[in-house]
């Protein structure tokens, strides 16, 4: 899969969509596609990268927290007598 990097909008090619899709990893292994040559695997911050388009990543990508507030409005208050 081809994401690009938003500072230079060099094109990066990632070595594995399950390690880009995990949430609880923050960064993902992939080769910088500039030139002729692709580079060396290496580390990149999820934060730092988007689809070729321009287009964020999912945060669910990146986020391990991105649906604490929806579960914090679905929960039972403690006067609920609910347990």
């Amino acid at each position: 899969m081809l994401l690009k990097q938003k500072t230079t909008g060099h094109f990066l090619e990632v070595l594995d969509v399950v390690e880009l899709t995990n949430l609880c990893s923050p960064s993902v292994q992939a080769r910088m596609c500039y030139g002729e040559e692709l580079g060396d695997p290496e580390a990149f911050d999820k934060l730092t990268l988007c689809f070729p388009s321009g287009e964020e990543l999912p945060r669910c990508w990146w986020d391990p927290h991105y649906r604490d507030q929806e579960i914090e409005t679905h929960r039972p208050s403690a006067g609920s007598g609910v347990t």
